[in-house]
């Protein structure tokens, strides 16, 4: 029994040789950031480490939790200093940009839910507001997508002109407005629905469609197009 679970132990402290023989996707969440890791510290190997920084991100456990924490809450786990923290910032940084640019040009954003899908885990997790502008010809198809504004905790100062400049460089007809609310509450804000008033009246003098507004919050979002705001909308 002692040579099985010494056995286990030694095949569990390998998981940098397991990826380059079988590649990283046979590795756990655990065993993924112990290779990013190398090393543990004293008394705890490099898995054991990457567990106990996966179970120590508050109310939210795992790979989401360790997307909120900052480099300051990271270096309060035992056996984690600058340099490991600095490491997993970086790392949950690279993952949040290549999320961002996996849309791919022709993608098809018919629906309010396709679009909170994509920029959910991205966006839900700023702590500052970004907008982003997505640019679609008449069926919907992605043409280009831009982060126009990154704002203070609470604002996000967006330039109707700006939006329409833009639209107008890529030849779109339709655009989307996506941006995020770091309280985790997705309700528009007075300055939202101004925003979004000011652009759907832009857009059909111009005649490129807003065709629809979403906020990101915590697991939830808000869409002007789904809530009939448009409808409403005094022209």
């Amino acid at each position: 029994m002692k040579k099985k679970v010494q056995g286990r132990t030694a095949y569990r402290a390998r998981p940098y040789e397991r990826c380059f023989a079988y590649g990283a996707g046979v590795l756990t969440d655990e065993e993924l950031l112990a290779v990013i890791f190398r090393t543990g510290t004293n008394g705890c190997d490099a898995v054991a480490l990457a567990e106990m920084v996966l179970q120590s991100a508050g109310e939210e456990t795992g790979l989401s939790g360790l997307n909120a924490m900052t480099v300051q809450e990271l270096m309060q786990i035992p056996g984690i200093g600058r340099v490991k923290a600095v490491q997993v910032r970086a790392v949950c940084e690279l993952a949040r940009r290549m999320s961002l640019r996996s849309v791919k040009e022709g993608e098809i954003f018919d629906s309010a839910g396709k679009v909170a899908d994509h920029y959910m885990e991205t966006l839900r997790h700023r702590e500052t507001e970004a907008v982003f502008l997505l640019m679609l010809d008449t069926r919907l198809r992605l043409i280009r997508e831009e982060e126009i504004s990154t704002g203070t905790v609470c604002s996000s100062a967006v330039s109707v002109r700006e939006l329409f400049i833009r639209a107008l460089r890529h030849k779109a007809v339709r655009i989307i407005l996506v941006h995020n609310h770091p309280s985790g509450d997705p309700e528009p804000s007075g300055a939202d629905q101004e925003l979004t008033l000011q652009a759907y009246r832009a857009g059909m003098l111009i005649g490129i469609t807003l065709a629809d507004h979403i906020i990101i919050g915590d697991h939830r979002y808000y869409s002007f197009l789904e809530d009939r705001f448009f409808e409403r909308a005094v022209i």
